[in-house]
């Protein structure tokens, strides 16, 4: 009897399981007959998110909106260049023509991704995938995103051809800014059709929808752009689309970008919004920047920010004129926080002429003389103060050569003051006010070259290059530092030696409201405040800076 029941049991629970299965099964089959892919006039409206709108620190003026006036122009597939169209099969999807709307090893490998790090982040692998994606699931952010995805680009190879396709992803695809499509990015970045598109045109434009913002040739990356389009070129010369001849003639061809329109009134504080856009990128990614219909306060002010560009506008045509500089740069930071208050790249962005759109104040320049207070700092740190007394003579610090020999080669090192002459012994604080030049140096030895490069880390500044390279002149500027770098290092004397690292955004609110990500200060004592004080005492210093710079010079603040 107990055989007969468990025998009953065991067949009871095979039919309820079978019944799920079928059910399940059923379920599915209804879900899958369910995806309609929508009318091709439909697809070719693109479908856009919520804008992503970036604002001043009071949330009030809006600097820059993501996609307030896209702008498409839908071409044929005839006018469109053959380059650009292998060149985009060759960086996006080399078996395009071959396969049937997916590949089935990466389409694992997608779903791989997204299963291990819940990110749901992995695009479609085909363009027939991201056609769908674009055109079709451009918010569906579930897990059967994937399966929708597949399902749907499958259905498409059947309803559409493969050229009706590829244009449709050509003509929808974004570009950068605004320009969504072949045509308008073509017309945007090169003043011309995209039937008319070179070849190395062509492996340019291929590289950008990767992450448009990351590769904008108006951008932070220019060369990762450009090593991204010799990726694109490659990969054309390894699936045969270009020969060897035309591969190595465009490998090293240049090509000029049309500058951005100027008076475009669509953007404010541009420097400042693209670094903002850069940053974030970098954190949160092309798509949800671009289509989460975020809020940005970032921590701009405004009323700075016009007043810094009148400045620099004035101050940089003076300086094209007396020095031939065609460019300058500002950036204002709160020592107590961190946050950017403003930032100028140049002194026009719109200006061609000048290369306006390059953000000068996040380029690497020499520093100058700007970096003394680094080392001397050093000095303090190690119980020196701003009465000690160094020698401002002719010296030779290398002991390779002669010690009266005052020159300066390859083997030899013995600088001079920027007036040539010589002041004999002087006080720390004097030296420094006045920014001579050989005691700076003294200083540099007796502080050591690497305690100098990490105290200056330690206080923000990112080197270029090998800090092991460098020497005693890199307390006269001998190496590559960003004026931001700098502004926030100068920022900790302002602050008693506390460092709040630099911050350009306050807060980011998703469309309902929701913070999602704010900033958080994260102060750090780097310098003793008394070395911070003696540094801001003797940079302040009017008295001790006149035998130099005379008493009402630009340094003087009454």
């Amino acid at each position: 009897m107990t055989k007969l029941k468990a025998k009953w049991l065991h067949s009871n629970h095979l039919l309820a399981a079978g019944a799920i299965f079928l059910f399940l099964a059923g379920a599915s089959l209804l879900w899958v007959a369910s995806l309609r892919i929508p009318a091709l006039e439909s697809l070719q409206e693109r479908r856009l998110d919520g804008s992503t709108k970036i604002y001043d620190r009071n949330g009030k003026i809006l600097l820059y909106d993501f996609s307030p006036d896209v702008k498409r122009n839908v071409v044929p597939f005839e006018n469109i260049s053959p380059y650009l169209k292998s060149a985009t099969m060759a960086i996006e999807d080399k078996n395009f023509y071959a396969h049937r709307g997916f590949e089935l090893t990466s389409y694992l490998r997608a779903m791989w991704v997204d299963l291990t790090t819940l990110s749901l982040s992995q695009g479609g692998s085909t363009i027939t995938q991201q056609v769908v994606k674009n055109s079709i699931l451009t918010k569906d952010k579930t897990p059967t995103r994937k399966l929708k995805e597949l399902i749907l680009a499958l259905k498409l190879e059947k309803v559409l051809s493969k050229d009706e396709i590829f244009v449709l992803y050509l003509n929808e695809i974004p570009y950068g800014g605004t320009a969504y499509g072949i045509e308008e990015a073509s017309e945007r970045f090169f003043g011309k059709s995209a039937f008319d598109l070179t070849l190395v045109e062509s492996a340019y434009l291929a590289a950008l929808p990767k992450a448009p913002t990351y590769y904008s040739p108006y951008g932070l990356h220019v060369d990762q752009l450009e090593a991204r389009k010799n990726l694109v070129l490659r990969e054309m010369l390894s699936s045969a689309f270009i020969t060897q001849e035309q591969y190595d003639t465009a490998i090293n061809e240049k090509v000029t970008f049309k500058q951005q329109g100027a008076g475009d009134t669509t953007i404010k504080a541009p420097h400042f919004v693209f670094f903002v856009i850069d940053q974030l990128t970098e954190k949160y990614g092309e798509d949800a920047i671009r289509n989460s219909g975020w809020k940005i306060i970032t921590t701009l002010d405004y009323s700075i920010q016009k007043d810094a560009e009148v400045i620099a506008k004035k101050y940089g045509e003076i300086n094209q004129q007396t020095f031939n500089a065609n460019n300058n740069a500002m950036v204002v930071i709160d020592p107590k926080t961190g946050e950017i208050l403003a930032m100028i790249g140049s002194r026009d962005y719109f200006d061609p002429d000048i290369g306006g759109n390059f953000n000068a104040a996040t380029g690497h320049r020499q520093p100058g003389s700007t970096f003394k207070p680094f080392v001397y700092s050093v000095l303090f740190n190690k119980g020196y103060t701003d009465q000690t007394i160094l020698f401002d003579a002719p010296i030779q610090f290398s002991t390779r050569c002669a010690p009266d020999n005052f020159t300066t080669d390859d083997h030899c090192y013995s600088p001079g003051n920027y007036d040539d002459k010589f002041r004999g012994p002087m006080k720390i604080r004097d030296a420094l006010a006045q920014s001579i030049n050989i005691p700076a140096v003294e200083a540099s030895y007796l502080a050591g070259v690497e305690n100098s490069v990490r105290l200056a880390e330690d206080l923000g500044i990112n080197f270029v290059g090998d800090t092991n390279q460098y020497g005693l002149s890199l307390v006269l500027g001998g190496g590559s530092v960003s004026l931001l770098d700098m502004a926030s290092a100068y920022a900790v004397f302002a602050n008693d030696g506390v460092r709040n690292p630099y911050t350009p955004v306050l807060s980011i609110e998703d469309g309902a409201g929701n913070i999602i990500d704010k900033s958080i200060p994260f102060p750090q004592r780097v310098l003793p405040e008394q070395t911070s004080r003696t540094i801001t005492s003797i940079l302040s210093d009017n008295v001790a800076r006149t035998p130099g710079y005379g008493p009402n010079s630009p340094l003087y603040i009454s």
